[in-house]
């Protein structure tokens, strides 16, 4: 099979970036990317990182290992697939300047931040890179930008010009935004708990402010100086002395162990391949395009369709976790899944123009004030009234969203989804296999082995129908 240069077995780019220690400028990694106008203003849009944190590192590890371990239709088939998300992110910031994923400014900034970022490790280490091994790497990162098809002039010329580029770059484009701050001082103090943590789970509140504090200050301590310096971030001593000895503690640490456990994907083994199942959210409660689909609390009087509304706003419809309900959220929601089920141009249209249609239902009958958003009383209100007074009320929209989301769910066109095809659309890392065979089970009413189209919209229909928790439909998010 052929590889382009960078994916090589003992490559120094694929050594540096699959060892495990690389999580500790991960999020360093994300202040410098998010400072960026156009990357803030597409996250404060678009983003689904302040609800989804956990699924959202998923997918940005799961994309680099497309980019940097793939061969090379794999990493071009990765850079489509990039392409045809960020060109959906576009529009205009809080101070009227538009703004486009696709700038090859801001892309190329984004990529070489990362490559500083695996330097930054290096150093910060105690460990620094030599001058041959920093062109080595950085002629092996150029590689992968290549095939990015960006404006060579973009990218300093050697690996000896980054950190000018670096310190240029953050004096005359960065900014302090909302993304920024919440990066270093919000997000992970009101992050859902990680599915993950199992029987850990009620001591998450008090763990995440620990793990807050922790990460803060590492962060702080590891940003660039003119970074800290132009924004006015100190390097306290108790940071700084948090720093060395995580960097220092891991190096020696992690370069005693064998490959297996130093490397998330090792030196000398091919990437791992893609689970059939792709990430799912990080509280456990995924939407109809994002994982397994939630169930409203029950309560000693049974589940009402007002409960189940309100349920699946907050846990399915919110992405962005701000309350309300706009076209990038449901935006948000295709895009999931055309992640996990990696579709073609014409496949990936349909499901963005199904829930642009169900976004246009949305606010046609349930935007009541006319701010182009829909709060959670105004869905649940609208929709427990619509599906009461108009039999017809979810074709007129959700329906569109999930026809499209089971044609392609049906990768193979049988015109039935299958128990594996199912588990690729509501499955992931942290969904239990048990709770898989539940939801299938529960949408295939016949007991057939697969599941109809009609079977998959009568479940939906009958969530937001049913007046109690007896019925399959209303049992489909999940075990009472």
């Amino acid at each position: 099979m052929t590889r382009t240069a960078q994916t090589g077995p003992e490559s120094l780019l694929r050594r540096t970036l699959a060892e495990k220690r690389i999580a500790l400028v991960a999020w360093r990694l994300l202040v410098l990317q998010n400072a960026d106008p156009a990357v803030a203003a597409g996250a404060a849009r678009f983003s689904t990182y302040r609800a989804h944190p956990w699924r959202r590192m998923e997918h940005t590890m799961d994309s680099g290992e497309r980019l940097f371990f793939s061969d090379r239709e794999g990493l071009r088939r990765e850079i489509a697939r990039l392409e045809r998300t960020h060109r959906r992110i576009e529009g205009t910031d809080d101070q009227g300047r538009p703004f486009t994923a696709l700038d090859p400014a801001v892309r190329v900034w984004v990529l070489v931040t990362l490559y500083e970022s695996m330097t930054a490790m290096r150093e910060l280490s105690g460990d620094p890179m030599s001058p041959a091994e920093l062109d080595g790497l950085y002629a092996e990162f150029r590689a992968v930008c290549a095939e990015f098809g960006l404006p060579d002039e973009l990218f300093p010329k050697t690996a000896a010009d980054v950190p000018a580029y670096m310190d240029r770059t953050i004096r005359e484009r960065l900014e302090y935004s909302d993304a920024v701050h919440d990066l270093l001082f919000t997000m992970l103090r009101q992050a859902p708990a990680p599915r993950r943590l199992g029987r850990l789970g009620p001591a998450w509140p008090l763990l995440r402010r620990l793990i807050a504090r922790f990460l803060t200050a590492l962060t702080l301590a590891d940003l660039p100086p003119a970074f800290r310096e132009r924004f006015d971030l100190p390097r306290t001593r108790s940071a700084a002395a948090l720093s060395w000895t995580l960097h220092h503690g891991m190096r020696r640490a992690m370069t005693r162990l064998p490959d297996r456990l130093r490397y998330r994907i090792p030196p000398t083994g091919a990437p791992a391949a893609r689970p059939a199942a792709a990430p799912a959210d990080d509280a456990g409660v995924d939407g109809p395009a994002t994982g397994r689909v939630p169930r409203p609390r029950r309560n000693r009087g049974g589940g009402s369709p007002r409960a189940r509304a309100e349920a699946f706003f907050r846990q399915v419809l919110d992405q962005t976790g701000d309350g309300y309900l706009t076209s990038a959220d449901l935006q948000a929601m295709a895009h999931n899944v055309c992640w996990q089920l990696e579709l073609d141009d014409a496949a990936e249209a349909e499901v963005y123009a199904g829930f642009d249609t169900w976004w246009q239902h949305i606010r046609a009958t349930m935007d009541t004030d006319g701010d182009d958003r829909v709060s959670r009383a105004e869905f649940t209100a609208a929709m427990v009234a619509g599906v009461d007074r108009d039999p017809d009320y979810l074709h007129k929209g959700l329906h569109t969203a999930l026809r499209a989301l089971f044609r392609a769910a049906d990768t193979d066109g049988s015109g039935h989804v299958g128990a594996d095809e199912y588990r690729v659309l509501f499955g992931g890392s942290r969904v239990h296999p048990a709770e898989l065979n539940d939801g299938f089970r529960q949408l295939d009413a016949d007991g057939d082995g697969r599941i109809t189209e009609d079977e998959f919209l009568r479940a939906f229909t009958d969530y937001f129908t049913a007046r109690t928790d007896t019925t399959a439909g209303a049992q489909l998010l999940g075990r009472p």
